[in-house]
């Protein structure tokens, strides 16, 4: 581990130009409006007239492409280890979600209780998110390398009922600890094991959901099925600043959101998406699963994160879509241009996550001939703002969009959230605005502020077209002569450095005043200097008073299951130094 030290520059007053803070004149304020009338039920009833409410349900999208479509492929499943693709057309989906939601009837399942699916990208996961679905439980997505801590804590807040999960995963005992923490906790009735051996008191997933044909059994389970507006999921947060919260959702609040991504793109039923991110955070299941089936579409996938390869489920199935984050399609960028694929079947290319920089837009563009689009979203409300169609081929590189019809958005000035500026705090409200946090509802209550506008925590900017450039966390923010530092946009530029794997950039104590310490993982066995990364970053005409101050090396980021860098961590680490 190494440390360097230098003093920032003071310069001149600063200005913004395509997402970097500049010095120059001052960027005049611009309000962004509120197009939606003030109070929820006059909201609610707009959200209805509109389509982004509903009376039907993500089962009746199933049902209906079943009926209208039921041999077209819904689903194809890549597992890497087995060198296999598992498929499923329309009406086995259905027929297998029929299946599933007769195994959950005999496990006891009742509406409204909770089941987790512990998954990879599994085939599995997909009939059994419809499956809760149709017997009214609440499924509880949770990602198969969690620890038993976070574990324990999510099993246990919501006294989940059955998990279904994998013997083993990437070399962790999965179905053990599950098995240990039902003996622990008393909600905790079955653990099912999808793969391998099941311990002692554990179900076999084929054995119980597969191979028995309940659904000659179960043959009506429609007075179980919940209503749009109810309680489906239950998806936890990556817990940087603290203890991990279930963000709760009907199905409506997440229709509007995926109505807004599928609209924004005029996406219909020839939609093949290529989806990286996990099936059990909001990208997958959202944006992938019920975004598909809503539309007739097919979603294809791979169990194991080998970027390498995933053109190949691009070349064999003609995806149109392929999402994913910025570091994924950098992998699958340089595979294309090592191992050429036949990948002319795409149009859009949608990433979130992190920031966006014109090389991967460059890259994307002549490798896969396609355009980037970015969004930022959350778990709270899934995408927000999106890069629109009408926007020029590059602005993914200076923005995040727009918000979707559902959505609204705000600056806020940091000082005084009653003023609008053009950096500041960022809020949001709409449609796909979560029901809350699951047992915490004075904590969600306290990020909403007048008439329902809800508190992101992020720092952002106005883009010039009414769409946003996200900044940075407000509780990471540093700032020069009053300016927030894009730490996020400059995190993205020293990631662009050859002996670079790696960066993220944080205040050693949390103060704003704080010095700006990089962070970094090399990318091999030669270790950047600070001058180095100064010089890197003064190419791209970044203002000197936002270069780093200091430097530290290190193996690894600390993260969360989500991927994010645990500044927390680093500060407690570094905050001495």
């Amino acid at each position: 581990m190494t440390t360097e030290t230098i003093q920032a520059p003071v310069t001149a007053e600063p200005r913004i130009v395509d997402g970097i803070v500049v010095t120059g004149e001052a960027m005049p304020v611009v309000e962004i409006t509120s197009p939606m009338p003030e109070g929820r039920e006059a909201r609610e009833a707009l959200y209805y007239q509109r389509g982004w409410w509903r009376e039907e349900t993500f089962l009746d999208d199933l049902r209906r492409q079943a009926r209208l479509r039921p041999h077209k492929l819904a689903v194809a499943a890549r597992r890497v280890k087995e060198a296999r693709t598992d498929t499923l057309d329309y009406i086995e989906l259905r027929q297998l979600t029929d299946r599933f939601a007769g195994g959950l009837v005999e496990l006891g399942v009742q509406p409204g209780d909770f089941v987790a699916v512990q998954l990879p990208n599994r085939w599995e996961m997909v009939p059994l998110l419809y499956a809760c679905l149709r017997v009214g439980a609440v499924i509880c997505p949770i990602d198969p390398t969690t620890p038993e801590e976070p574990l324990r804590h999510r099993l246990g807040l919501t006294g989940a009922r059955v998990i279904v999960t994998m013997s083993d995963w990437e070399g962790n005992p999965v179905g053990e600890t599950a098995n240990r923490l039902r003996q622990e906790l008393p909600g905790l009735e079955h653990v099912v094991i999808v793969d391998g051996t099941p311990p002692e008191g554990c179900l076999d997933f084929r054995d119980h959901f597969i191979d028995p044909v309940w659904e000659d059994v179960h043959t009506d389970l429609s007075a179980r099925e919940r209503g749009p507006d109810e309680p489906f999921v239950v998806l936890f947060t990556s817990g940087t600043t603290g203890e991990s919260k279930g963000v709760l959702h009907s199905q409506n609040t997440v229709h509007s959101a995926i109505r807004g991504y599928v609209d924004t793109f005029l996406l219909d039923d020839h939609l093949v998406a290529a989806v990286t991110t996990p099936l059990v955070h909001y990208s997958g299941f959202g944006q992938g699963i019920l975004s598909s089936v809503m539309l007739g579409g097919t979603i294809a996938f791979q169990d194991r994160r080998k970027n390498d390869i995933l053109l190949d489920l691009v070349q064999k199935y003609g995806a149109t879509l392929l999402y994913g984050p910025p570091p994924t399609l950098h992998d699958i960028a340089r595979s294309q241009r090592a191992e050429p694929r036949d990948v002319h079947t795409l149009r859009h290319v949608v990433t979130g996550s992190a920031q966006v920089l014109q090389p991967l837009v460059d890259d994307l563009r002549e490798m896969l001939g396609a355009r980037t689009y970015s969004l930022w979203g959350m778990s709270e409300n899934g995408p927000v703002t999106i890069t629109k169609l009408d926007y020029n081929q590059d602005w993914a590189a200076h923005s995040n969009g727009r918000p979707i019809d559902a959505m609204e958005i705000r600056i806020d000035k940091c000082i005084n959230p009653t003023e609008r500026g053009p950096v500041g705090r960022l809020r949001v409200r709409g449609a796909s605005q979560a029901l809350g946090y699951y047992k915490r509802d004075a904590e969600y209550d306290a990020l909403l502020l007048d008439d329902g506008w809800f508190d992101t925590g992020d720092v952002a900017r106005d883009d010039g077209r009414g769409g946003i450039r996200i900044l940075c966390r407000a509780s990471d923010a540093i700032k020069r002569d009053g300016m927030v530092v894009p730490l996020a946009e400059i995190e993205s530029m020293v990631n662009r450095h050859p002996k670079v794997a790696e960066t993220t950039l944080v205040g050693p104590t949390g103060r704003v005043e704080d010095p700006i310490l990089a962070v970094v993982v090399p990318s091999g066995d030669e270790r950047p200097t600070l001058e180095e990364l100064r010089s890197h970053l003064l190419e791209t005409d970044l203002d000197e008073r936002f270069l780093p101050d200091r430097l530290e090396v290190i193996e690894a980021l600390p993260k969360t299951l989500t991927g994010k860098v645990r500044k927390k961590v680093l500060r407690e680490l570094y905050g001495e130094a």
